[in-house]
């Protein structure tokens, strides 16, 4: 879920004496290796995922006996929850059944990864964050340069060094938290010194929807690129959002079992107290920076939910995006996109929400994509894409909330 998230996710790991890597970038080979498992009814990442596991496989020296494929799971409605169990199938179909599927669950909030699980969650906690930030930056300065190019060179020099702290052995927490600050302190350095002109004439795109799609260009059709050549910005939803729900779900499952006042409840809370709190010193050094692109509280997005899509009865990625389009409008956005897979049933409720939603924020423009990997549909892509476009220009003329703008802009 980004290849900045992949691969300082995959350094935390190093950093608690674990060989990871992050799997290769998705290409053609992918959707051909993911295709041939798969009936063709799974969705866009069901079949991009189990694809690149599969090109891991086909990589000169490949050792099944000492290979591990990680693959989170979770519960609700999406299909998400099947991936890990069919991955293990497909495994065995091919004979790899000695190649492991480390597969935590949302359940617990990812704590059962087992070997010195809380250093480990510590630090792929920060690795996300950072890699948020970044990515956030980068979509924040990208638009406005004046040399293609330098916005993206400076996020993946960001990355590395983000990557460099990460996979340092035997650091202490707070030890490893303060090299990160310096390295996010000197990646905010070179992110001001990109050559730009900023202007309030672009327009403001929140982009929700389904996380991995959403956040991977390949599965995407490198929609967020082609919002910035069309005159737009984008605030795309964070990685972090997830992991922060999955925490408030954990909470709210133990009260519904009784276990409100239990030892359970007690190390959930202090998790997701830490989180939060790594999570504040990391966004701490960008707050001039994302003046009119904070990230709002988790407990924030469900509130504004609650009106067309309550968290108490509805689960995953499309309580997030309904509550988090809300947002958008509030904070000033010309427009909200929301990004899922060819028959995902968050894009499909969320789609049927959005109407009336639209209606009571002023008519600001939301639109559902839908992408199933067919490159054959790009031209209409496009075409809806730019359509889309003119009518956030339309709404940006009218609009009643104005956004805010970080220094710089004139």
């Amino acid at each position: 879920m980004s290849r900045g998230g992949a691969v300082a996710f995959a350094a935390a790991f190093r950093g608690v004496g674990i060989d990871a890597e992050a799997c290769p970038d998705s290409d053609d080979r992918t959707l051909e290796l993911g295709s041939r498992h798969t009936s063709g009814e799974e969705c866009l990442p069901a079949r991009v995922t189990l694809g690149d596991f599969l090109k891991v496989i086909e990589q000169p020296g490949f050792a099944p006996e000492r290979t591990a494929f990680f693959m989170p799971t979770a519960d609700g409605p999406c299909r998400f929850g099947q991936y890990a169990p069919y991955l293990r199938s497909v495994l065995r179909d091919l004979a790899l059944d000695d190649v492991m599927v480390l597969a935590p669950s949302s359940r617990d909030g990812y704590q059962g990864l087992g070997f010195q699980v809380n250093e480990l969650m510590r630090n792929a906690g920060r690795a996300l964050v950072c890699a948020d930030i970044l990515r956030r930056m980068l979509h924040r300065v990208r638009p406005y340069e004046i040399k293609t190019g330098d916005a993206d060179a400076v996020h993946n020099r960001a990355i590395t060094s983000v990557e460099r702290v990460l996979e340092r052995p035997r650091v202490a927490l707070e030890a490893r938290m303060r090299q990160l600050e310096a390295a996010m302190l000197a990646a905010r350095g070179e992110f001001r010194q990109v050559a730009a002109r900023y202007s309030r004439r672009r327009l403001l795109i929140g982009v929700v929807g389904e996380i991995y799609c959403r956040l991977t260009p390949f599965t995407n059709e490198a929609i967020i690129r082609k919002i910035e050549r069309l005159g737009g910005e984008c605030v795309l939803a964070p990685i972090v959002e997830w992991v922060l729900y999955t925490n408030v779900e954990h909470q709210k499952r133990l009260k519904q079992q009784g276990r409100a006042l239990s030892g359970a409840m007690v190390a959930a809370k202090i998790a997701d107290y830490l989180q939060h709190r790594d999570e504040r010193r990391l966004y701490r050094i960008f707050k001039t920076d994302f003046a009119g692109h904070e990230e709002p509280p988790i407990r924030a997005v469900l509130r504004l939910s609650q009106p067309y899509l309550p968290h108490t009865g509805a689960l995953g990625e499309m309580t997030l995006s309904v509550g988090k389009a809300v947002f958008h409008y509030r904070q000033g956005c010309d427009g909200v996109i929301d990004v899922s897979p060819f028959t995902c049933m968050n894009g499909i409720v969320t789609e049927a929400i959005y109407p009336r939603m639209s209606t009571d924020l002023d008519d600001m423009p939301i639109r559902n994509f839908f992408f199933d990997g067919a490159r054959g549909a790009r031209a209409n892509f496009e075409r809806d894409l730019s359509i889309f476009i003119e009518l956030a220009r339309s709404y940006q003329s009218r609009k009643k909330v104005q956004r805010v703008y970080p220094p710089g802009f004139a």
